[in-house]
């Protein structure tokens, strides 16, 4: 019965934002500079005044703001229509989808591996309190955590090209470029190197650290004494009682990261040239794409709020205390 309340809360508040976020990215890109029928057809063409206003009732901006543009939109946004970008000429949903995959490869794969090596630097890192090996993992992480990511992704670029002959951008070598994916999996790996450890490096260090404090605030409770006392070792100490507790920060920070990872993304694509939805945010600016941004912002959003959910819904399997209430 707790666990229904607190989730049925939990989709609500969820429910609330999704209303607020469309609302605002519906507002924000109708009050930004510029007119969309003259970036539609081209700054530098002339056209009459009756086709300019034949193309605005074509598009529904002849209509009121608040509430015919709004509701005609969320009806299209339902539908999965997310306009048409003014740079490519494609519609913006298939335009993303193709960038998507992309993207979930590069930040599945870096968050998977900063997730794992995070929380086993900062367990041993905890358990290993004021030894050599904590000052050092802590002064690792605290430098990664600083780092800018586009300084980093530079140099590591340099460094492993220069040192190693990895590759300096793109998802695959040109020649391999329309292949089917099982044929060029060994190309994809070799060029995701860089990229991916660019990733880790900087996520790894957030994640030891918050494991690090979790695990030392978890070892001063006094259910772990009470297990130190019945003679269990260290490592069972450690696993089946103070991970479990450890990792409810580490959800809420996870699930935060997947939502927003693709800030990074953004500087890591474009360091590297990677055609994902970074590199493809950072070129709709530059060309002013107000449609492809607006569905961009929205698919972001929207992540966001997922992630959110599934963390609360992690929430009642890792916390007894959600069980209980």
């Amino acid at each position: 019965m707790a666990r229904r309340d607190y989730l049925l809360g939990k989709f609500g508040i969820a429910l609330l934002t999704l209303l607020f976020v469309l609302l605002l990215d519906f507002v924000l890109f109708r009050v930004l500079p510029g007119d969309p029928i003259r970036a539609v057809i081209g700054r530098n063409v002339r056209i009459s005044a009756e086709v300019q206003q034949s193309l605005r009732e074509q598009f529904g901006l002849d209509k009121p703001v608040f509430p015919d543009q709004f509701v005609d939109t969320l009806g299209q946004w339902a539908q999965g229509n997310l306009g048409v970008s003014w740079s490519q000429r494609k519609p913006v949903s298939e335009i993303l989808i193709s960038k998507l995959w992309n993207t979930l490869l590069l930040i599945g794969l870096g968050q998977l591996l900063s997730i794992i090596l995070g929380s086993i630097l900062g367990l041993l890192a905890g358990w290993k309190r004021k030894t050599p090996f904590d000052v050092g993992a802590l002064m690792f992480s605290l430098i990664a955590w600083a780092t800018p990511t586009f300084w980093l992704g530079i140099i590591l670029l340099v460094a492993g090209s220069t040192w190693f002959g990895l590759p300096t951008g793109g998802i695959v070598s040109p020649e391999n470029v329309g292949k089917p994916l099982h044929t060029v999996i060994p190309d994809l790996a070799h060029h995701l190197i860089l990229p991916t450890l660019t990733f880790t490096i900087l996520y790894l260090g957030e994640y030891m650290l918050i494991m690090r404090s979790s695990i030392l605030e978890v070892l001063s409770e006094d259910y772990i004494l009470t297990a130190r006392a019945k003679g269990m070792s260290h490592f069972q100490v450690l696993t089946r009682h103070g991970l479990r507790n450890a990792m409810l920060p580490m959800v809420t920070i996870v699930a935060l990261n997947l939502g927003f990872t693709v800030s990074g993304a953004i500087y890591i694509e474009t360091v590297f040239s990677y055609d994902g939805l970074g590199n493809l945010v950072q070129t709709a600016l530059v060309k002013q794409d107000y449609p492809l941004l607006q569905g961009a912002f929205l698919l972001l959003a929207v992540s966001v709020i997922i992630a959110n959910v599934l963390a609360d819904f992690l929430y009642t399997y890792l916390d007894p205390r959600v069980k209980a209430n």
